[in-house]
């Protein structure tokens, strides 16, 4: 993979990230990106999908000392799923890119079911789900061809 970059195109200036796309068996793929909780490395899946970025409670613990997982409200529902039971804990610095996300309320949800799925596949292990929190908040442009998801923070370091 190519490192990610960081462009001024008009006075916009934005975080391009590069990413991998992985074949799920012929019958469609996965964006997965390399990114970083609390400075140590971890791979994350694109689901544009997703409204929230999800964790394993199962996994998150090895990235945060101290886990303060705190139930959420309400149940959390996913395509194929049952309604779920989640939690919400706090990510001190959730890093795509360049782009740092300072004290990110994260959700922890069960991902059991997506670690048999890519094991039985041979696929990296993931470490998180990026959904819409994040794609929304800072405008994800998808570019396929380049296989580059570009990322618009407020500001940058």
């Amino acid at each position: 993979m190519t490192k990610p970059s960081v462009h001024n195109a008009m006075t916009r200036r934005y975080v391009e990230i590069p990413f991998q796309l992985l074949d799920i068996e012929g019958d469609g793929f996965h964006i997965m990106i390399q990114g970083k909780i609390n400075g140590q490395k971890a791979n994350f899946i694109i689901d544009t999908g997703a409204s929230r970025s999800v964790f394993d409670p199962n996994d998150i613990g090895k990235y945060i000392g101290n886990l303060q997982l705190e139930k959420k409200q309400g149940v959390t529902a996913g395509v194929g799923s049952s309604d779920l039971e989640s939690s919400t804990f706090t990510i001190d610095r959730l890093s795509i890119g360049k782009l740092d996300i300072e004290n990110y309320l994260a959700v922890a949800l069960d991902l059991d079911n997506i670690h048999e799925t890519y094991g039985s596949l041979n696929l990296p292990k993931i470490n998180g789900i990026i959904g819409g929190d994040v794609l929304v908040r800072y405008k994800a442009v998808i570019n396929y061809k380049l296989k580059k998801i570009r990322l618009t923070p407020d500001k940058l370091p």
